[in-house]
């Protein structure tokens, strides 16, 4: 292989790993994806079951997603808003008897018009949550504190804690305000409620995750000369030559440039012959990480929820999505249990069950489902607590780059997170050519 052409590699082919894939394809140097599985997506990805299209996490995302957005319009459609994501203004509803709905105002005002008149909180309760809004582009904890202790230094009321910001923060970073981080809960704040025009609206996906952005930035790699190749797991990585020598089953390859955009837990077997990379494993090896169970219950198919999505004020589960009203899969009920709790240790058949009659009690003519299906990703997440120090992307060995949520100096565990940090390992891999 010439030293003059380039020849990068992407070994994992998630949201990270393809949001890199697309950026280095239209840069002109079409790259070599390698995702172990057989299906594109990693932690969000499509699971089949009985026909239907299911996803392993039921994701929400947010109108302040720029770069998400942006690379699904130019890989899969011009208006994603449409055919591809279900998009409605900020409209936080949970049962029974709470509910906070963006006013008719422009920027942050209706938003504030929105808690003024929300429903089941005092009004010293909401006049106090205003304060804190308005507060916020002024908050940078420092040293780093847990949401709830923000919360607290903030004097927000017992009811909307419990009813909005303890909820929101575990639906935005997957850990528990006892435990999260307030700077990135924070930063989460600045981007959508405190951000432009739309920033809050709220995007739930129309299709299954891999067909959402994956599958679409795949043909989109393949047709500027890039390859992609699934169920093609990378068992090594050793320096060659000044090049990467990377062994499959199949066979290996020298490549100038590596971006690793795996799981954490991935990096210690793959890395073990990089010795300047040896820290990082242990570095990570003391995080800890977050579950996502999803239960999905299909109903016959005239059964539908009074609102396409709903949070529980109490019990399991957290939110409740109806993927017909969303998706067209009519019928088709998702419950998803957010963080940590005793439902890691309850067998999944309990969960279902758990779910179902949870279900019933607020929506008693659901009637009985006729089947269900729990999809438990046990490390779905990292947990985002204070003073979590990521790893930055460029790394001592040259030309090796790592992409992934967890590289995100700021961000959550999110589908933003990354594709931003896909971006950007793959223009620090152009400017080094």
């Amino acid at each position: 292989m010439s030293a003059t052409v380039p020849r990068i590699a992407i070994i994992g082919g998630g949201y990270a790993g393809m949001a890199a894939a697309v950026t280095l394809a239209e840069a002109g140097v079409p790259p070599t994806v390698f995702e172990a599985a057989p299906l594109l997506g990693g932690r969000a990805r499509r699971v089949e079951h009985r026909g239907a299209a299911l996803d392993n996490g039921l994701h929400i995302l947010s109108g302040a997603y720029a770069d998400i957005l942006d690379l699904i319009r130019r890989v899969a459609s011009p208006d994603p808003l449409g055919p591809l994501l279900w998009r409605r203004s900020f409209d936080w509803i949970l049962q029974p008897d709470f509910r906070l709905r963006r006013g008719p105002l422009p920027g942050a005002a209706g938003l504030a018009l929105g808690m003024l008149a929300a429903r089941g909180a005092r009004l010293g309760e909401r006049l106090a949550a205003l304060r804190f809004g308005a507060a916020v582009d002024r908050i940078a904890p420092d040293p780093d504190v847990t949401v709830a202790m923000l919360l607290a230094r903030h004097r927000q009321g017992a009811t909307l804690r419990h009813r909005f910001w303890e909820p929101l923060c575990l639906a935005a970073l997957n850990t528990p305000a006892e435990q999260a981080s307030g700077r990135t809960f924070v930063r989460v704040l600045q981007a959508t409620l405190r951000g432009p025009a739309g920033s809050s609206d709220i995007l739930l996906p129309r299709v299954d995750l891999s067909a959402l952005f994956p599958e679409p930035a795949a043909r989109h790699v393949l047709q500027r000369g890039g390859a992609i190749r699934t169920a093609a797991s990378v068992s090594e990585i050793r320096r060659q030559q000044g090049q990467f020598l990377l062994r499959t089953a199949k066979q290996a390859e020298l490549f100038s440039h590596v971006i690793c955009a795996v799981a954490p837990g991935a990096l210690p077997l793959l890395t073990r012959r990089l010795p300047e990379l040896a820290p990082l494993p242990e570095r990570l090896a003391h995080w800890r990480f977050q579950p996502i169970y999803s239960v999905y219950l299909q109903y016959p198919e005239h059964a539908t929820l009074p609102q396409p999505m709903t949070g529980f004020a109490e019990g399991w589960g957290q939110w409740v999505f109806d993927r017909g009203a969303i998706a067209g899969q009519r019928g088709l009920i998702g419950v998803v249990v957010s963080g940590p709790g005793d439902h890691q240790g309850t067998p999944l058949e309990s969960l279902a069950d758990r779910a179902e009659a949870q279900l019933r009690a607020h929506f008693p003519g659901l009637g009985k489902p006729l089947w269900r299906k729990v999809i438990a990703e046990k490390r779905a997440t990292f947990s985002c607590v204070p003073g979590l120090q990521r790893p930055p992307q460029t790394t001592p060995v040259e030309n090796f780059f790592l992409a992934g949520d967890y590289t995100h100096p700021e961000y959550p565990a999110t589908l933003e997170g990354a594709a931003q940090s896909g971006i950007r390992s793959a223009r620090l891999a152009l400017a080094s050519l």
